[in-house]
């Protein structure tokens, strides 16, 4: 039994759709007080009010690759819950590019995003964390560029690789403040953004999965859940990969 999370207050970037939107509701369930946070505001006050019903969930319109903007929301955070205990940093963007025909516009949109998001968003909640006395700093990185490949994403897998490196460092010097910094590391989790790749996408990452299906949300969200508990204060600068297993083999024929 884990010590209840009910209570504590959440951030969630990217949290209006997808992996994040997991992220809110399971927090959510679990009795914590959740902002969400995203760059479109109809789209993210629909996702609070839906989200609500699983519990205290509201939205703040922000955009993590702006430094005052990520500020403002970590204010506006502390201010409707009285602080801040949990950040999860998860705002992502994953738009496919040939590294040959890559411009810079679209190399800095996902660093922007993905990377200088996760650094602006920490910066900003260093204070409220260290107040806080169980301070959590939960990054969705991701299988791709931390472990393996693939073709059109260098700028994703670099981000998601940047986020790791960031979370070593940021693990040291944060300890001495009682917060600890952790990843999740998914592999395919049927979303929004997976669905939209199409049916033949699904069915070739499904038969490189051991496990033969793709995740869920909640997996992803029950890891960051463990990361975030009172049992899980002795764990920083650590990666939960969750992936079915599809890292593991060397080749589609390792796994008959």
């Amino acid at each position: 039994m884990f010590t209840s999370i009910s209570g504590r207050s959440v951030l969630v970037t990217g949290g209006t759709k997808g992996i994040g939107r997991g992220l809110a509701a399971a927090f959510a369930a679990e009795g914590a007080s959740v902002v969400i946070v995203g760059r479109d505001r109809g789209a993210g006050e629909r996702a609070a009010a839906e989200l609500a019903a699983s519990g205290k969930v509201a939205f703040e319109q922000g955009d993590v690759a702006s430094a005052a903007s990520c500020a403002a929301v970590v204010a506006a955070a502390q201010e409707r819950h009285g602080g801040l205990d949990i950040v999860c940093c998860n705002a992502g963007v994953f738009p496919s590019a040939p590294l040959a025909e890559m411009t810079p516009e679209q190399l800095e949109e996902v660093l922007a995003t993905n990377l200088k998001g996760t650094f602006f968003t920490v910066q900003a909640a260093l204070p409220a964390l260290e107040r806080s006395g169980h301070g959590r700093v939960i990054l969705t990185s991701s299988i791709t560029g931390p472990i393996t490949g693939f073709s059109g994403w260098t700028h994703y897998g670099a981000s998601k690789a940047g986020q790791l490196g960031f979370m070593r460092s940021a693990a040291l010097e944060l300890a001495k403040r009682g917060i600890t910094v952790n990843a999740v590391l998914p592999g395919n989790v049927m979303t929004e953004g997976l669905a939209d790749m199409g049916a033949d996408y699904i069915a070739t990452m499904e038969a490189s999965i051991p496990l033969k299906h793709l995740g869920s949300i909640e997996d992803i969200a029950n890891a960051a859940l463990f990361l975030a508990t009172d049992e899980a204060a002795y764990i920083t600068a650590q990666t939960i990969v969750i992936d079915g297993g599809q890292i593991v083999p060397e080749s589609l024929e390792a796994m008959d």
